[in-house]
């Protein structure tokens, strides 16, 4: 993927406007929040609030489970067995 970048010119001014530099970052950053699992490489019922499950539901936003995975739940987590790392870091948030 080719990087964005800013070709509006500053009037009076050989130089685009505003830096490149941070436009590039910002959008990479966009990019990188967006960038989701598909879930299917590993196929394990994930620990993740109730409301975020609600709230993707609604919005068809990601959620983020305990783990870390970011992914668009869209399966019967009672399919699957539980996430191994997510299991291990609610025990220890008791």
């Amino acid at each position: 993927m080719a990087p964005f970048r800013n070709h509006t010119m500053d009037p009076g001014s050989d130089s685009p406007a505003g830096g490149t530099d941070v436009l590039d970052r910002q959008l990479e950053e966009l990019l990188e929040d967006e960038r989701t699992d598909d879930g299917d490489h590993d196929k394990f019922a994930h620990y993740v609030r109730k409301e975020k499950i609600v709230e993707s539901a609604v919005t068809g936003k990601p959620v983020r489970a305990l783990c870390g995975k970011k992914w668009l739940p869209n399966a019967n987590p009672d399919r699957f067995p539980i996430c191994p790392d997510c299991k291990r870091i609610y025990e220890q948030m008791k």
